[in-house]
Protein backbone atom coordinates (compact mmCIF):
# COMPACT_ATOMS: atom_id res chain seq x y z
CA UNK A 1 0.00 0.00 0.00
CA UNK A 2 1.22 3.27 -0.82
CA UNK A 3 1.49 5.53 1.96
CA UNK A 4 0.18 9.22 1.26
CA UNK A 5 1.13 12.52 2.58
CA UNK A 6 -2.15 12.51 5.12
CA UNK A 7 -1.01 8.33 6.34
CA UNK A 8 2.76 9.64 7.13
CA UNK A 9 1.75 12.20 9.30
CA UNK A 10 -0.53 9.56 10.74
CA UNK A 11 2.50 7.21 10.79
CA UNK A 12 4.74 10.18 12.35
CA UNK A 13 2.15 10.87 15.35
CA UNK A 14 2.01 7.29 16.69
CA UNK A 15 5.62 7.45 16.65
CA UNK A 16 5.47 10.70 18.64
CA UNK A 17 3.96 9.00 21.27
CA UNK A 18 6.92 6.69 22.61
CA UNK A 19 8.83 9.91 22.26
CA UNK A 20 6.93 11.86 24.28
CA UNK A 21 6.86 9.11 26.95
CA UNK A 22 10.39 8.58 26.61
CA UNK A 23 11.67 12.01 27.41
CA UNK A 24 9.16 12.33 30.43
CA UNK A 25 10.49 9.05 31.78
CA UNK A 26 14.20 9.77 31.09
CA UNK A 27 13.35 13.14 33.13
CA UNK A 28 15.67 14.84 30.83
CA UNK A 29 16.52 18.18 31.52
CA UNK A 30 13.18 20.54 30.60
CA UNK A 31 11.51 17.25 30.09
CA UNK A 32 8.03 18.57 30.44
CA UNK A 33 8.57 21.68 27.94
CA UNK A 34 10.36 19.17 25.60
CA UNK A 35 7.34 16.31 26.16
CA UNK A 36 4.68 19.59 25.70
CA UNK A 37 6.31 20.49 22.55
CA UNK A 38 6.02 16.75 21.29
CA UNK A 39 2.55 16.43 22.16
CA UNK A 40 1.79 19.75 20.23
CA UNK A 41 3.53 18.50 16.98
CA UNK A 42 1.61 15.43 17.77
CA UNK A 43 -1.55 17.37 18.00
CA UNK A 44 -0.82 19.25 15.03
CA UNK A 45 -0.48 16.45 12.88
CA UNK A 46 -3.86 15.48 13.88
CA UNK A 47 -5.57 19.06 12.59
CA UNK A 48 -3.28 18.67 9.47
CA UNK A 49 -3.61 15.13 8.76
CA UNK A 50 -7.34 15.70 8.28
CA UNK A 51 -7.18 18.39 6.80
CA UNK A 52 -4.74 17.26 3.74
CA UNK A 53 -6.79 13.86 3.56
CA UNK A 54 -10.13 15.41 2.94
CA UNK A 55 -8.55 18.51 0.89
CA UNK A 56 -6.45 16.52 -1.41
CA UNK A 57 -8.53 13.24 -1.13
CA UNK A 58 -5.96 11.39 0.35
CA UNK A 59 -8.64 9.57 2.33
CA UNK A 60 -7.97 5.90 2.82
CA UNK A 61 -9.05 2.94 4.67
CA UNK A 62 -5.58 2.89 6.62
CA UNK A 63 -6.29 6.07 7.65
CA UNK A 64 -10.13 5.58 8.74
CA UNK A 65 -8.56 3.26 10.96
CA UNK A 66 -4.95 4.58 12.31
CA UNK A 67 -6.08 8.46 12.71
CA UNK A 68 -8.62 7.47 15.61
CA UNK A 69 -6.35 4.92 17.15
CA UNK A 70 -3.61 7.18 16.87
CA UNK A 71 -5.21 9.87 18.46
CA UNK A 72 -6.84 7.79 21.38
CA UNK A 73 -3.15 6.32 21.99
CA UNK A 74 -1.85 9.82 22.29
CA UNK A 75 -3.96 11.38 24.64
CA UNK A 76 -4.33 7.90 26.66
CA UNK A 77 -0.33 8.05 26.75
CA UNK A 78 -0.66 11.75 28.15
CA UNK A 79 -2.67 10.74 30.97
CA UNK A 80 -1.42 7.80 31.62
CA UNK A 81 1.25 9.58 32.41
CA UNK A 82 -0.86 11.89 34.72
CA UNK A 83 -2.64 9.13 36.70
CA UNK A 84 0.81 7.86 37.41
CA UNK A 85 2.19 11.19 38.48
CA UNK A 86 -0.48 11.94 41.02
CA UNK A 87 -2.05 14.47 38.39
CA UNK A 88 -4.93 12.85 37.38
CA UNK A 89 -7.59 10.17 39.61
CA UNK A 90 -7.37 7.14 37.40
CA UNK A 91 -11.07 7.57 37.56
CA UNK A 92 -11.16 10.35 35.44
CA UNK A 93 -8.73 8.75 32.93
CA UNK A 94 -11.54 5.58 32.91
CA UNK A 95 -14.36 8.11 32.10
CA UNK A 96 -12.62 8.68 29.01
CA UNK A 97 -11.28 5.56 28.20
CA UNK A 98 -14.92 4.27 28.78
CA UNK A 99 -16.60 6.95 26.60
CA UNK A 100 -13.94 6.09 24.13
CA UNK A 101 -14.94 2.42 23.93
CA UNK A 102 -18.91 3.05 23.93
CA UNK A 103 -18.77 5.82 21.43
CA UNK A 104 -16.34 3.11 18.92
CA UNK A 105 -18.91 0.53 20.06
CA UNK A 106 -21.85 2.25 18.72
CA UNK A 107 -20.04 3.50 15.41
CA UNK A 108 -19.51 -0.72 14.91
CA UNK A 109 -22.94 -0.97 15.62
CA UNK A 110 -23.82 1.81 13.00
CA UNK A 111 -21.14 0.69 10.50
CA UNK A 112 -22.84 -2.98 10.47
CA UNK A 113 -26.36 -1.43 9.07
CA UNK A 114 -24.73 0.29 6.59
CA UNK A 115 -24.57 3.97 8.57
CA UNK A 116 -21.60 6.40 9.23
CA UNK A 117 -21.84 8.64 12.43
CA UNK A 118 -19.44 11.34 11.70
CA UNK A 119 -17.76 13.13 14.72
CA UNK A 120 -20.24 15.77 16.74
CA UNK A 121 -19.17 19.16 17.44
CA UNK A 122 -19.01 18.24 21.23
CA UNK A 123 -16.64 15.60 20.22
CA UNK A 124 -14.25 18.14 18.57
CA UNK A 125 -14.57 20.84 21.33
CA UNK A 126 -14.01 17.95 23.87
CA UNK A 127 -11.08 16.80 21.54
CA UNK A 128 -9.58 20.35 21.57
CA UNK A 129 -10.14 21.07 25.13
CA UNK A 130 -8.73 17.92 25.88
CA UNK A 131 -5.43 18.67 24.07
CA UNK A 132 -5.44 22.27 25.50
CA UNK A 133 -5.87 21.19 29.03
CA UNK A 134 -3.25 17.82 28.46
CA UNK A 135 -0.74 21.07 27.22
CA UNK A 136 -1.25 22.85 30.70
CA UNK A 137 -1.06 19.83 32.51
CA UNK A 138 2.49 19.48 31.24
CA UNK A 139 3.58 22.97 32.91
CA UNK A 140 4.51 23.72 36.21
CA UNK A 141 0.70 24.75 37.08
CA UNK A 142 -1.07 25.17 40.56
CA UNK A 143 -2.92 22.61 41.73
CA UNK A 144 -6.44 24.43 41.16
CA UNK A 145 -4.88 24.68 37.70
CA UNK A 146 -4.65 21.00 37.27
CA UNK A 147 -8.09 20.24 39.09
CA UNK A 148 -9.86 22.58 36.33
CA UNK A 149 -8.39 20.97 33.20
CA UNK A 150 -9.13 17.81 34.93
CA UNK A 151 -12.67 18.74 35.42
CA UNK A 152 -12.43 20.01 31.96
CA UNK A 153 -11.39 17.08 30.09
CA UNK A 154 -14.38 15.13 32.20
CA UNK A 155 -17.50 17.64 31.94
CA UNK A 156 -16.77 17.46 27.61
CA UNK A 157 -15.78 14.06 27.70
CA UNK A 158 -19.53 13.01 29.78
CA UNK A 159 -21.26 15.96 27.89
CA UNK A 160 -19.83 14.46 24.24
CA UNK A 161 -20.71 10.87 25.22
CA UNK A 162 -24.32 11.84 26.57
CA UNK A 163 -24.98 13.84 23.83
CA UNK A 164 -23.46 11.42 20.77
CA UNK A 165 -25.52 8.32 22.30
CA UNK A 166 -28.67 10.48 22.73
CA UNK A 167 -28.43 11.30 19.02
CA UNK A 168 -27.70 7.83 17.68
CA UNK A 169 -30.38 5.87 19.91
CA UNK A 170 -31.62 5.02 17.08
CA UNK A 171 -28.93 2.91 16.20
CA UNK A 172 -29.02 0.62 19.12
CA UNK A 173 -32.86 -0.22 18.12
CA UNK A 174 -33.26 -3.54 16.89
CA UNK A 175 -29.59 -4.21 17.78
CA UNK A 176 -29.17 -8.28 18.79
Amino acid sequence: MPMNTANKLTILRVVMIPAFLLVLYLDVPWANYWAMVLFAAASVTDTLDGYIARHYNQVTDFGKFMDPLADKCLVTAAMLWFVEVGQMPAWALLIVIVREFGVSGLRMIASDKGRVIAAGWSGKVKTASTMVCILVMLLPIPSTVNTICVAVIVLTTIYSGVEYFMKNMDVLSGAK
